[in-house]
């Protein structure tokens, strides 16, 4: 067995794709640099991210997927569980193998697997553009942060560049220590430290400005006036929100 270590972005993801039929690795499984512990009877290749070889790769699957399709692999791939790059290569091979589209045969295990595990991301992207609460800092930016269990920023980042398109924001994933800053132009993605005003993160109320309080009261007041305790149900009510996502929504606190 050979395993091709990538930097694990998506684009390294297809390079490595790449590398497989290039070297015509028969027996090849894909893997992020500092993910394994090593194995005695597998070589190890480590490779290099080429767009350019990204590109035909990705340019190759037009041929062979449905536009959906791609994008649930791209999907699948952002859900980072251990050892979906394998089951894409397995799905990516039985395309290109294929002369007609694969995408329903959900006969074949990996077809089915990618297919289930978009859905799972897809969700957890919906949640996120419903349950995003943001803060006004003091430099007027509107902060918020989340802890996703998948990577779900970039799938997020045109709902929130549409709809907050007047203020500049920034989300942070707390799990995976980046974000996506909004500049009133452009959507990018940031990696930053905490000032030591924020203890490191741990306070982010010490940078709020001097309205949120008052907005974060009137929040609170406004969930509680709605809210019906005859016909509370809790079972439905984390269902719908689970109790995952409460520490960082203003009305839960």
């Amino acid at each position: 067995m050979t395993t091709v270590l990538y930097d694990g972005t998506f684009d390294g993801f297809l390079t490595a794709v790449f590398k497989v039929y290039d070297t015509k690795i028969v027996d090849a499984a894909i893997a992020i640099i500092g993910s394994t512990s090593g194995n005695l009877f597998a070589d190890e290749m480590i490779i290099t991210t080429n767009i350019t070889l990204s590109k035909r790769v990705w340019k190759g699957l037009e041929q062979k997927m449905s536009l959906r399709a791609r994008r649930e692999l791209y999907t699948a791939f952002l859900s980072e569980v251990k050892g979906i790059e394998n089951a894409l290569l397995r799905y990516i091979r039985y395309a290109f193998a294929s002369k007609i589209y694969i995408e329903n045969n959900y006969s074949n295990a990996d077809v089915l697997y990618v297919k289930q595990t978009a859905h799972k991301v897809y969700r957890e992207k919906h949640r996120m553009e419903a349950f995003v609460r943001f803060q006004k800092m003091k430099d007027d930016l509107y902060f918020a942060s989340v802890q996703p269990d998948y990577n779900v920023l970039p799938l997020i980042s045109k709902h929130f560049e549409e709809r907050y398109a007047d203020q500049r924001w920034l989300i942070y994933d707390a799990f995976r220590k980046y974000g996506l800053y909004y500049d009133l132009e452009t959507v990018s993605e940031v990696q930053f430290t905490f000032s030591e005003e924020t203890a490191n993160g741990k306070n982010i109320a010490a940078a709020y400005d001097e309205s949120e309080a008052m907005y974060q009261l009137l929040w609170k007041q406004y969930f509680n006036s709605v809210n019906i305790p005859a016909r509370k149900n809790m079972k439905l009510h984390i269902q719908h929100m689970p109790k995952r996502y409460w520490k960082n929504l203003v009305e839960k606190r």
